[in-house]
């Protein structure tokens, strides 16, 4: 009788998706688990240290109470939140959705890109993102076998700009989609009017899809300077009242500019706003060919969820106007008592325009290696950042850039503005 020989078994070709293999354990779980090691401030990652507005957690409990969305809700999401979703595009940007086949929710913003890059990109197309980019963007294209063309931005004056010509000579035949992300994420850059439209001019010219991430669309504090409409004044300083000039807090949905209300699909979702990111409750709006190609996809993932939470965020984005500036209002507060700090400690710090994230250089603090700054800061000042080349395809152009998030209590901030001097001290 022959001896018998064992099979190679699953060990013997890795078990991870090739699609997959360069992802591993997220920056972010990295970094909270060595905050919680070392007892460090975290401001890493981009979470609030408080809860949102009570009314909209009563909300939710009243929704449990109540028997409402404690079994499936329906696919596209329950009708309320959806009709509330096409209200506020309506009331703050004239864009007119119909709630039955141009809103779908998802499982927040995430699954929202997840979804429509599976949905429209196939094996080949390339996806062409503004660098640094949100990590999921990268999975999520790789996981539908497009490929991803980077265009980065730049620091300069202060900011991290667009090069536009870089963003047209990156459009090739194999283009397929363009994914844009305003206010960005990590840079805080807000896009301005003029470079908007430069980016709808080219989809509409080489008639592309785009799909443009606007989960901070309320955490904008001054349109930038440049933009058709004025921004911060003559002298781009900020206005006799402290405030940033009439144009503070502005949002321009891609969506609205010529020709592009056909070709976008809008994502935003409920946690950045409303400071209940654990809900994961996002939505995609967009024309209907578009929203139910994403809604194939989307119900092979998740199906649904959060059915009493989407109730409570239906009611939310019915709050009044005075809401949404209080929490601009404070956030900017914050943003600026860690910029001063981070200056103060040696940082060079780029003041955002929008999001809850400050990108600084390292550079002036002798360093040059983001990753090896960020893992021995717990150590030498207390405090947990995230390094930006996480975010970059070049991890070279990244490596020393170094994001902060502020949004969290002041008194934290402060704490952490006083242990970020141990650095120069």
């Amino acid at each position: 009788m022959a001896p018998m020989t064992s099979s190679p078994g699953p060990a013997a070709r890795p078990l991870l998706n090739r699609r997959l293999a360069e992802f591993g354990t997220t920056i972010f779980a990295e970094m909270s688990a060595l905050a919680a090691r070392t007892g460090a401030i975290n401001l890493g990652q981009g979470f609030p240290d408080t809860d949102g507005p009570e009314s909209v957690r009563e909300a939710a409990v009243r929704a449990l109470r109540d028997g409402r969305g404690n079994q499936y809700p329906p696919g596209d999401g329950v009708p309320e939140l959806r009709t509330a979703i096409a209200a506020h595009q309506a009331d703050r940007y004239g864009l007119a959705y119909d709630p039955g086949t141009e809103v779908l929710v998802t499982t927040g913003a995430t699954e929202a890109i997840a979804a429509s890059l599976l949905a429209l990109v196939e094996p080949g197309d390339e996806v062409v993102a503004l660098e640094p980019y949100y990590d999921s963007y990268a999975a999520s294209i790789a996981l539908a076998g497009g490929t991803r063309v980077p265009v980065t931005l730049r620091p300069r004056d202060g900011r991290f700009r667009l090069d536009l010509d870089e963003l047209r000579a990156a459009v090739t035949p194999r283009t397929r989609l363009l994914l844009i992300n305003t206010p960005h994420n990590p840079t805080g850059t807000v896009l301005t009017r003029d470079e908007l439209t430069e980016i709808a001019r080219l989809a509409v010219e080489r008639d592309l899809l785009v799909l443009t991430d606007e989960v901070y669309e309320h955490l904008v504090f001054a349109e930038p300077a440049g933009s058709a409409d004025g921004g911060e004044g003559a002298d781009g300083g900020e206005g006799a009242d402290g405030g940033e000039g009439a144009d503070a807090g502005r949002h321009v949905p891609l969506a609205t500019l010529p020709g592009m209300r056909e070709r976008t699909l809008t994502i935003s979702s409920a946690g950045k706003t409303f400071s209940f990111t654990g809900w994961k409750v996002g939505w995609v709006t967009g024309p209907p060919p578009l929203v139910a190609a994403v809604r194939s996809a989307k119900q092979f993932l998740t199906y649904v969820s959060g059915g009493p939470f989407q109730y409570a965020v239906a009611e939310a984005l019915s709050l009044p106007r005075a809401y949404f500036d209080g929490l601009r209002t404070e956030l900017r507060a914050k943003r600026d008592l860690l910029a001063r700090g981070l200056t103060e400690a040696g940082f060079e710090v780029y003041l955002p325009a929008g999001t809850y994230f400050i990108t600084t250089d390292v550079r002036p603090l002798g360093e040059r290696d983001g990753f090896a700054f960020c893992r021995a800061l717990p150590e030498r000042a207390g405090v947990v950042a995230i390094p930006n080349a996480v975010f970059y395809d070049d991890r070279e152009a990244g490596a020393p850039f170094v994001r902060f998030a502020f949004c969290k209590r002041e008194e934290v901030l402060r704490e952490a503005v006083h242990r970020l001097k141990r650095l120069t001290a």
